[in-house]
């Protein structure tokens, strides 16, 4: 029986969607080519954009009662001078804290709420190509040769995505040549000034770069420290090798601790080697098209925009692809709209958040740099501008949509 749509993908992504899908009255089947639900380990930090989309679907309370809640991050220096607030939430303001919450935590909700909704989730089927496209239905083809037939096939699979080579055959994301190094720790030993950490802070050195702590847990008991590192680029088994190589990771992680002060000395004494991750960061361009001619294979998320994590959107602009695109698919399918203007309106609307959000990331990391480093006007006076994240925070999505479908109708009557 062929899928309504086919997802190709386990991740956040692929299992919103489906969610998503689901709620809109859309049949969807989830293919991963793991054996299991992925945990890649670490937390994800979770905006008022995506929580508002994770209410929507109905699993918001259980990821507020599981993850560490908070509004602010603060940038200092090493003294403690205070250098930037920036705003990560506010319940009064946005209806939504900021929220940290384990990947793999964030994963069994979502899918957990799915196997309730009936939703099928294959594993261990891995997706090799597209056979057939026409203008009603995909045909693709999983490793050991089974084919299978949707309406829609779209492409929920990272930044390293196998169905976006049907689209672009000969893209490779580029590797930025940086990677970060992360480690949980207990929060409780750790101290700034001789005070706990109860909130991500940023901690900036002249010339070493950047430390980073961010409590999760509920109850804010363990943390992340990170660092990032200038690395050239590694095949699939250099990662490997590098990554399982917890000695120098520690080694890394405690170099030039007391450049970044008390905070570094002491979060970094005592590291579990089992709870170290390394995130080679890979970008791709902007690209033209995230449909393909016939609007019957689509990319989103990591697979269609990978966001550099300056401002902590990745995740959350994967939740706002997901969630729009099931509202748009499921106006075309009730005639309401033809799908390739949804698609198109999709595109336009998700590049134009996307490209702010590139933008705020750019005065972020220019906020960061020594005052000597900031090169030209333009330089300062991006760095120098005010933060107004209402437009990130707050938007209505299903009012924007609502609103282009009824102009669509109106012009077409």
């Amino acid at each position: 029986m062929a899928d309504e749509v086919a997802i190709i993908g386990a991740g956040l992504s692929g299992l919103a969607l489906a969610l998503a899908l689901q709620q809109q009255g859309i049949k969807a089947t989830i293919y991963e080519s793991r054996p299991a639900p992925l945990n890649i380990g670490g937390a994800v930090m979770l905006s008022p954009n995506a929580l508002k989309v994770l209410d929507a679907l109905g699993v918001y309370q259980e990821v507020r009662s599981k993850g560490f809640n908070f509004e602010e991050l603060e940038l200092q220096k090493v003294d403690g001078e205070l250098l930037e607030t920036y705003e990560f939430g506010s319940k009064q303001k946005y209806g939504y804290p900021g929220n940290r919450i384990y990947r793999f935590e964030l994963i069994d909700i979502i899918l957990s709420k799915i196997k309730a909704e009936g939703v099928p989730v294959v594993f261990g089927r891995k997706y090799t190509r597209v056979v057939e496209e026409t203008n009603e239905h995909v045909i693709w083809e999983c490793a050991d040769g089974e084919q299978h037939t949707a309406s829609w096939l779209v492409g929920a699979d990272g930044i390293h995505s196998t169905v976006r080579k049907y689209l672009y055959p000969d893209l490779v994301p580029r590797f930025t040549r940086m990677a970060g190094i992360t480690a949980a720790v207990p929060t409780a030993p750790a101290r700034h000034h001789g005070k706990p950490i109860t909130k991500p802070l940023t901690i900036i050195s002249e010339g070493k770069g950047a430390f980073v702590v961010a409590p999760q847990k509920v109850d804010g008991s363990e943390m992340l420290i990170g660092k990032q590192r200038r690395i050239d680029e590694l095949d699939r088994e250099g990662w490997d090798n590098f990554s399982a190589d917890r000695e120098s990771l520690i080694k890394f992680m405690q170099e030039d601790a007391e450049a970044f002060g008390e905070v570094a000395i002491t979060a970094t004494q005592h590291i579990d080697p089992k709870k170290m991750n390394v995130w080679p960061f890979y970008v791709i361009p902007e690209l033209d098209k995230w449909a393909s001619a016939k609007r019957r294979v689509v990319i989103l998320g990591d697979s269609a925009h990978a966001i550099p994590p300056s401002a902590g959107q990745g995740i959350n602009q994967a939740f706002e692809d997901v969630y729009i695109f099931a509202l748009l698919l499921a106006a075309a399918k009730g005639g309401n709209v033809k799908v390739e203007d949804a698609l198109a309106f999709w595109q336009r609307y998700r590049q134009d958040r996307v490209k702010r959000v590139l933008d705020l990331n750019k005065q972020i990391d220019l906020r960061r740099l020594p005052q000597d480093q900031l090169t030209g006007l333009a330089a300062e006076g991006i760095a120098r501008q005010q933060f107004d994240l209402t437009w990130l925070y707050a938007p209505d999505f299903k009012a924007d949509v609502d609103n282009w479908v009824k102009s669509v109708s109106v012009e077409s009557a």
